[in-house]
């Protein structure tokens, strides 16, 4: 990362680059299957603690119903994924990154109905993120293994995404 933050901050300056430096800082920008398997084991991570925090602060059922659907799910993707790394020597974060992790301590300050609103929405829109980054990776990822974890998970997060959003408009609707 020290080399690309050279390099980029060189390019910024105006300062120019040989053809060599600018493809490697081209190549630094794209997102790589080690990316990936970083950003993959923190989401799952955060979508286990987010769902025992649903369980425990949610009103309305089918919110901790949906919580306990993403600790169950979301133990045995992280498991999964842990396997694929492990067996190629990688090793992955474990824990959840800075946003994640404010958005847990915002979750953990509010209750009842609007604990149930703002899950919800915040877990349609990690599913849709999470979608878009499983796809790409399951379309354009250099590492079969990996390639072969995003296209077989990605099913599960559609279905996720879709339960989130009948969920949510469930929660809309009851205002519980």
């Amino acid at each position: 990362m020290k080399y690309y933050a050279f390099v980029t901050a060189m390019a910024a300056s105006g300062i120019w680059l040989s053809g060599a430096m600018a493809q490697n800082a081209n190549r630094m920008e794209q997102p790589t299957d080690r990316t990936f398997d970083a950003k993959a084991a923190q989401g799952g991570l955060a979508e286990v603690q987010l769902g025992n925090l649903a369980i425990e602060r949610g009103m309305n059922q089918r919110v901790k119903d949906f919580g306990r659907r993403m600790v169950n799910d979301h133990t045995k993707i992280n498991n999964e994924l842990q396997s694929v790394a492990t067996s190629q020597g990688v090793t992955l974060p474990t824990t959840v990154d800075a946003a994640d992790q404010a958005e847990m301590t915002h979750l953990s300050s509010l209750s009842g109905a609007a604990f149930d609103r703002a899950y919800m929405e915040y877990m349609v829109n990690v599913h849709k993120q999470d979608i878009a980054g499983f796809e790409h990776e399951a379309n354009h990822g250099n590492d079969p293994q990996m390639r072969a974890f995003a296209s077989k998970t990605l099913p599960i997060l559609n279905e996720h995404l879709k339960l989130a959003e009948q969920t949510l408009a469930d929660v809309r609707q009851t205002g519980q």
